[in-house]
């Protein structure tokens, strides 16, 4: 329970008494002091009193609370939290909000805790609304589906955020298994701040679950491009958290770009999984290092990826294939939503994948005369997710299909360039040439 009480109410009563408390100096975010008094009062004016600490370095409790045995509880936290003690000064424990609150929630639930007296709330950060509404279907926006494919084909604007929307509709349907003991690398200008505002969805989403999903290590990086898209500065860093630990590092000469040397041997030597969304121009020479690196990867591209000739191999060879969702919307620098048509790629397994029931398995004479025809080669091309069940031949297909799992369902790609039908002696959209598995 948290008493609704003034920080001059609560010092008042409290002489006399046991209490743990949690105190921490503005200046000094990244640590904080944990220890025992019988006068909060007394003690709080004591760290505001000390010789030589700065005028505008002030203390403040982040949290107090009332115990029967405050030397005995004080010692619990000590052998408990032993790793994440300075050395020098044993008062001294490193902090974050996730560390914070397991303080906070080993101190409640000790033997000798009475009552909670103040707890500091987060500050209210002044949000962006965006106000969600159905998203209108393509007949009723005026477009087609090819009108969409062919906007992602040339899309050239890589300054988009990921929402954070999409990242937890998306990760939590994995099984959480994958992440345990695991080292997480993003590595596409996955900034870290103080403030959520600067700090890309991505690395935001591991640091507040690191300890939910078991991580063992998360390594960030910031891109020092022509556009500082976190307002970090235009030098490159590596963020790590690991463990409890957290800090930055900024090597001489290092960019933070995906294909930096220094980049490249964390990919290698301390990598288990890549997550991140890389920028869609460079996605050719990110898939062919990621994929080759021989890592477990969950990131986002181009809608149109399985039929554009750079990715077609990686679907036909099986070392790829969709993840769970397509993504309509980004941020730009402005936060700003910009429609720009993306999906979650992984080379994890995807067990009963929701868009399997999209894919209409029928015999070819029941498919609707409107969604398949034969090209000036009498190659068959169909569209609308329907598939030929008792057809042998190669076929042609849209991205769809193959976004929605087709690959998993007994066919294959039969060749590794794209696929464009002649129709009349008008070329049609690209796709790719699919076959039954005998």
């Amino acid at each position: 329970m948290i008493f609704c009480k003034s920080k001059e109410h609560f010092l008042a009563e409290s002489k006399g008494k046991q209490y743990i408390y949690i105190v921490q100096a503005s200046k000094e975010t990244t640590k904080c002091k944990i220890g025992k008094t019988n006068d909060l009062e007394r003690r709080l004016k004591e760290y505001n009193n000390i010789t030589g600490k700065s005028k505008e370095n002030n203390y403040s409790y982040l949290f107090s609370c009332e115990v029967k045995n405050m030397a005995h509880v004080e010692n619990s936290i000590k052998e408990t939290f032993s790793n994440l003690r300075e050395e020098k000064s044993k008062e001294i424990y490193f902090f974050n909000t996730p560390l914070f609150k397991h303080y906070v929630e080993y101190i409640k639930s000790h033997k000798m805790f009475v009552k909670e007296i103040f707890i500091k709330t987060e500050e209210k950060k002044q949000i962006t609304k965006i106000i969600k509404k159905t998203t209108p279907s393509l007949e009723e926006r005026g477009i087609s589906q090819k009108d969409v494919l062919q906007k992602a084909q040339k899309i050239n604007n890589d300054e988009f955020y990921t929402r954070m929307e999409d990242i937890v509709k998306e990760l939590p349907l994995y099984n959480k298994n994958i992440w345990k003991n695991k080292t997480v690398f993003c590595n596409c200008d996955d900034a870290v701040d103080d403030d959520d505002r600067r700090t890309s969805a991505f690395s935001l989403y591991f640091i507040q679950n690191f300890l939910e999903l078991g991580l063992k290590k998360l390594i960030c990086t910031h891109y020092s491009g022509p556009v500082d898209l976190f307002n970090q500065g235009t030098k490159g860093y590596i963020f790590t958290k690991d463990g409890y630990r957290e800090f930055k590092e900024y090597p001489d000469g290092y960019d933070g770009s995906f294909e930096h040397p220094r980049s490249l041997k964390i990919l290698k030597e301390e990598t288990d999984i890549v997550c991140t969304n890389p920028p869609f121009s460079r996605a050719a020479d990110y898939w062919k290092l990621t994929i080759n690196s021989g890592k477990k990867f969950i990131i986002i591209s181009n809608i149109t990826n399985p039929i554009t000739p750079a990715f077609i191999p990686y679907f036909k060879e099986n070392k790829v294939w969709a993840g769970y969702n397509r993504i309509d919307y980004f941020l730009n620098p402005k936060r700003e939503l910009v429609e720009a048509a993306g999906h979650w790629y992984t080379n994890f397994p995807i067990k009963n994948r929701p868009k399997y029931k999209h894919l209409k398995f029928v015999i070819l004479k029941d498919i609707p005369e409107k969604y398949k025809k034969y090209d000036d080669t009498r190659k068959l091309v169909v569209d609308n997710c329907f598939i030929p069940s008792d057809y042998k031949k190669p076929f042609a297909v849209s991205a769809r299909p193959i976004l929605n799992g087709l690959l998993e369902k007994g066919y294959k790609i039969v060749q590794d360039t794209q696929y464009f039908p002649y129709i009349k002696g008008k070329k049609c959209f690209g796709r790719v040439l699919v076959q039954k598995i005998e």
